[in-house]
């Protein structure tokens, strides 16, 4: 198979038209299995019986090909193949696994056609038939979007019940018992006596036989796992610091590097003096790579330490060098030559607007750096024969490739150990740390090398969330809303990041709108257009991509003519909602929150729905305006996901999901001065501390019928229910973030 990044090359630059084409000439490819990686130098006596089950010797492992950073995902993805193949925790390992064409992810079609999650007419199920197709096509094997979950819940359910039926064929053929008559449970076949077969005696017995593919899934009232309260297999491990990242992977005879890359994003290097830097202790070289340098050491902290010794001179950066500049190119980019496309035009919200007497309003969110708690790391050792990277990815297959041309070999020749990454957001979809390890490790062949940036250079050299604005305009009459009139603008986070990594996309950014246009509200007049601006800082996929600010902006805005119309957050929202789901959504969260109940004094509470990611979440805040500021005192949350894999990790992401929401939407920013990013550690973009972290009460709907993922969702509604609530409780209506430009924060 091609590579990943030649396919992208030659079918994206082509246009949407020979999309269809290539499927259309590629149907066999698309409908014929993957290869299985797992075949690869398998043992004498191993079995495999598809790409996410291996059995050798006494080990079990199972594969989760999605990457773990943080979400739980290589524990939900094991737990589905133990579901159907009858093991119990314990009884095996999981693994990444290696790339592989065959874990391309199914889930990612929902999400690159430009229908709502709710329109499932014949068009919009064909288009995303289409897109499976090129997904598949093109191996993209991919963690990202909250497509983990629904990508896994039933080709590894399948997997687990081919590899089950497959170890009770081999049972039958051994003891000469029909299949029909044998069973299965904690990792055995049982046959009528009683007797137990264990899967690792039957391998190899199994691998002699093709796997068998006509098989049933168990009905839900069989489950012992799914939808169970379940301890995460990585739990122990992280909570005694025992968790192996890739921060932490020590390879023998490596060397230690870190990076110095001109804090202009995609400036030049003019020039450097590095002669005191290389008399420092263990500093064993400094090597030239695109944009700066690399110090090379005996350890890390010696490495960055020299390299703050060396004097750069640093050229100019390729986008605006102020803050203020920013915004202005922004506030300039609402014409209809940056026009990205009208994505929505029910009615005749233009007509309404113009007629008089329309509410208006302005909306900001800023530029947010991802921040995890783990620096971006990666370890390469590159030989003739091939090249070993260790680090942590979200995705494996590109970074293969682009290893790949820096070093001269092919992509088959890169081989990945994946790593449990410590925290993402967004980070580690990204590849300029793994390029800069390749070429360092390229002028060092045959010696390993372990690059890890300084926290400096990490939040200096993030690709940040997009910068926003929204100019909304609206009309209430009677006591209802009739008419909105939304336009946003804001730099094409798919265009700035998919160049990065070589993969072109023609089209319009749907995330430029996303969170706003998808809302399921009946708006009798509803236009929602989107303006691509050109020329600002380089920008990345950040925690609910456009959802986190077009939540904001639309549910604001919504909340703002609900006011105006003098009538309930709570009842107006319903009232306008025609999805049954969502509806459940909200009927859920004010049964939880007791909405309309009596609040105390100087308290207020906000509501906001949005939906991103397929998955309508609804949140409810309450605060109490105190003499020293705003105090968060509860939120409370109802989402639809189709089904729960497990509600303990379901309650875990939400509460995580709103208080990384909180925290930024009260708290951070990134802004640029002379062209560089001004905030250079957590203290200068704070998070939310733990005395301002309030009670969080979840609760997971069922009633979508499809599958869905929770870690970027609940998100999006976490700052325009808090800066609701805000209004309820002060009369004062925030309408750019952070927060605390405009009020303090207990």
């Amino acid at each position: 198979m091609a590579s990943v990044g030649k396919i992208a090359r030659r079918t994206f630059l082509i246009g949407s038209a020979a999309v269809l084409g290539g499927v259309a000439f590629g149907v066999y490819k698309v409908r014929s299995p993957s290869a299985n990686p797992l075949e690869d130098g398998l043992a004498q006596g191993a079995a495999t019986f598809n790409p996410w089950v291996i059995i050798e010797g006494d080990k079990i492992t199972l594969i989760g090909p999605h990457g773990d950073k943080g979400q739980g995902v290589a524990h939900s993805q094991a737990a589905l193949i133990a579901e159907e193949m009858d093991l119990e925790f314990g009884q095996f390992d999981v693994s990444f696994g290696k790339p592989a064409a065959a874990y391309w992810n199914r889930a990612l079609a929902d999400e690159g056609v430009p229908f709502m999650s709710t329109d499932e007419s014949f068009t919009a199920e064909t288009m995303r038939g289409v897109m499976g197709g090129l997904t598949k096509l093109l191996g993209m094997q991919i963690t990202g979007g909250s497509t983990a979950m629904p990508d896994s819940f039933d080709k590894l359910r399948e997997a687990g019940a081919i590899a089950r039926e497959t170890l009770k064929a081999a049972a039958a053929q051994k003891s000469g018992i029909n299949t029909t008559a044998l069973k299965t449970e904690a990792g055995h076949v049982i046959l009528p006596d009683g007797t137990k077969l264990s899967y690792q005696e039957l391998a190899p017995i199994a691998a002699g036989l093709e796997p068998v593919t006509d098989v049933t899934l168990r009905d839900p009232s069989a489950w012992r796992l799914i939808g169970k309260p379940m301890q995460r297999l990585d739990i122990i491990a992280k909570s005694t610091g025992t968790q192996t990242y890739g921060i932490d992977i020590e390879v023998p005879g490596a060397v230690h590097a870190t990076v110095k890359v001109n804090p202009r994003q995609g400036g030049a290097l003019n020039g450097y003096d590095a002669g005191a830097a290389k008399e420092m202790r263990g500093v064993k070289g400094i090597v030239e790579i695109t944009g700066g340098v690399a110090v090379i050491a005996d350890n890390t902290w010696r490495a960055i330490q020299a390299a703050e010794a060396i004097d750069f001179d640093w050229g100019e950066a390729p986008y605006p060098a102020e803050q203020d500049q920013h915004w202005e190119a922004i506030a300039a980019s609402f014409t209809e030559d940056k026009l990205d496309k009208q994505w929505r035009d029910d009615g005749d919200a233009a007509a309404a607007v113009a007629a008089g007497g329309a509410f208006a309003a302005e909306y900001r969110a800023p530029y947010v750096a991802h921040a995890p708690l783990e620096p971006l790391n990666a370890t390469v050792l590159v030989e003739e024969g091939g090249v070993t990277v260790w680090t942590g990815h979200q995705i494996p297959r590109q970074l293969q490739v682009l290893v790949a041309e820096i070093t001269g070999h092919e992509q088959e020749q890169v081989t990945l150990h994946n790593q449990f990454m410590g925290g993402s957001f967004g980070h580690r979809l990204e590849f300029e740390h793994i390029k800069q390890a390749a070429e360092i490790a390229n002028q060092m062949r045959g010696t390993p090398v372990k690059l890890t940036y300084s926290r400096e250079e990490d939040f200096a050299h993030d690709f940040p969330r997009h910068i926003g604005m929204a100019r909304a305009a609206g009309v209430v009459k009677d006591g209802k809303v009739e008419a909105i009139d939304l336009q946003v603008a804001m730099p094409s986070v798919v265009e700035s990041q998919m160049g990065r990594a070589k993969i072109p996309v023609p089209g319009p950014d749907s995330q430029i709108v996303a969170g706003s246009w998808n809302n399921p509200y009946d708006l009798p007049n509803y236009r929602m257009r989107g303006y691509r601006v050109p020329g600002l800082a380089p920008v990345s996929s950040w925690r609910s991509v456009g959802a986190s600010a077009n939540g904001f902006f639309f549910d604001s805005f919504l909340d703002e003519l609900i006011h105006e119309a003098g009538a309930d957050p709570m009842e107006e929202r319903l009232r306008l909602i025609g999805h049954d789901t969502s509806r459940k959504v909200l009927e859920a969260v004010a049964e939880m929150s007791s909405w309309g109940g009596e609040l105390g004094p100087n308290k207020g509470r906000g509501v906001a729905f949005v939906e991103s990611f397929g998955v309508p979440t609804a949140e409810v805040i309450e605060v109490t305006n105190t003499d020293a500021g705003i105090k968060i005192d509860k939120v409370w949350v109802a989402a639809d996901v189709g089904t729960v894999v497990d509600p303990v990790n379901f309650e875990n992401l939400v509460q995580g999901g709103v208080v990384f929401a909180l925290g930024h939407a009260i708290n951070s920013e990134i802004t640029y001065a002379d062209g560089m990013a001004e905030q250079a550690n957590y203290w200068d973009a704070e998070g939310m501390r733990l005395r301002q972290c309030p009670e969080i009460f979840v609760r997971g709907l069922e009633n979508g019928d499809k599958v869905r993922g929770i870690g970027e969702p609940p998100v999006p509604p976490a700052a325009p229910a808090l800066a609701n609530a805000i209004f309820a409780a002060t009369g004062q209506r925030i309408r750019e973030m952070p927060f605390s430009k405009h009020i303090d924060f207990v």
